[in-house]
């Protein structure tokens, strides 16, 4: 029933447009700024899934998988395992840089190299830090950055997104800091040439200002939540600790959608259950749990709604982890819907009807896309 699911990959990044050796491929397979991942599920799920794609055998050696990636240069990996991703349409997080100062695939060249629609999401801090470094006023500052996400949206922008969470956490504040408060924080870190934004004052202003935009301008906001690299302290990422945010939030037209939410799933399942502005989804942990992806799935749905799960890979870099993300996507929902249909938790007819939404459904009309053919 999901082998020939289309998918919409909510979130994921652009793909590194250069040959990688052995070092660099292996920093892209990891979350991890000191290890390699070859030797764990994702590593055999790499083996064991996009090799055949580049013409290998399954489950070949990582050296052999390596010289056909060289001998076939990075455009021509890309753009078979992407298009092989059976994925229509995906949704960019354009804030991220590449590794080691190589370009990332901007939206309109990832589609070309996937051969489907490709959307940006703008972060709200990259945002924020670049208007910061044009020595502007802090009246100035705090305009430019509204003016400029709302003139990405009109330009056809899909989403707005922070990674607060890798700043101070995800404890935010139910309301607003007050202007005078802001004032102050934006007029101390403006003195400091607007480096990383770090400042919780600043933080929270800005989230709430997306969560504002998002209900008005009918885009939802992504939070990173759940694990990342070793930038985030985890017990900061728990989406847990958004209750008065998403309390605060849930009246008023805005949508917040919860990316990643590894170790904490559950907890991200829970709030989908209690607040029907929120969306969910395991994107990072699917390429990384491999072949486990279908337990983390099945604790996801255990309380959150059917129609408040997406779909996404969270590839970053490597074209691999966008392939791997869909193709342990279908493996994983087409297990749990055949066991669904087997043990009469319900009928065919509406296990198909949930699997189209948890791949595409949702996604499309929560960023108002059309649907899938």
């Amino acid at each position: 029933m999901t082998d020939d699911l289309v998918l919409v990959d909510q979130h994921c990044h652009g793909v590194v447009t250069d040959d990688l050796d052995r070092e660099r491929f292996a920093r892209l397979l990891t979350e991890s700024s000191i290890s390699s991942n070859f030797d764990s599920m994702v590593g055999r799920a790499l083996r064991r899934w996009c090799a055949p794609r580049l013409g290998l055998p399954a489950h070949c050696s990582v050296d052999d998988y390596l010289d056909r990636r060289r001998e076939w240069g990075w455009r021509r990996v890309s753009t078979e395992l992407l298009r092989a991703a059976g994925v229509r349409s995906w949704l960019l997080d354009t804030g991220l840089t590449g590794a080691d100062d190589t370009p990332l695939t901007e939206p309109a060249d990832f589609a070309e190299l996937a051969g489907g629609d490709a959307f940006e999401v703008v972060r709200l801090e990259s945002v924020a830090e670049r208007i910061a470094s044009t020595d502007v006023s802090v009246d100035d500052f705090l305009d430019f950055v509204e003016i400029h996400l709302r003139d990405a949206i009109g330009a056809g922008a899909v989403g707005l997104k922070s990674v607060v969470a890798y700043r101070t956490g995800l404890e935010l504040p139910a309301e607003p800091p007050t202007d005078v408060e802001v004032n102050a924080a934006a007029s101390a870190w403006l003195r400091w040439n607007g480096q990383r934004l770090d400042d919780p004052i600043l933080l929270a202003w800005l989230v709430h200002l997306g969560a504002r935009l998002s209900a008005e301008l009918h885009v939802p906001l992504q939070l990173h939540t759940g694990f990342g690299d070793d930038d985030i302290r985890l017990h900061r990422a728990d989406p847990a600790l958004l209750g008065d945010f998403l309390r605060a939030t849930k009246s008023t037209g805005a949508t917040i959608a919860l990316l990643h939410t590894w170790p904490f799933h559950r907890h991200a399942g829970y709030l989908a259950h209690l607040f029907p502005h929120v969306l969910v989804d395991i994107g990072l942990a699917i390429p990384y749990v491999g072949d486990r992806a279908g337990a983390v799935l099945a604790e996801l749905l255990e309380l959150a709604p059917f129609g408040s799960v997406c779909f996404s890979s969270d590839g970053y870099g490597l074209p691999e982890l966008h392939h791997l993300g869909a193709v342990l996507w279908r493996r994983a929902l087409g297990r749990l819907v055949d066991g669904w249909i087997a043990d009469d938790v319900m009928t065919a007819a509406d296990a198909e009807l949930a699997a189209v939404n948890l791949s595409a459904g949702n996604c499309c009309r929560a960023y108002g896309l059309s649907a899938p053919v």
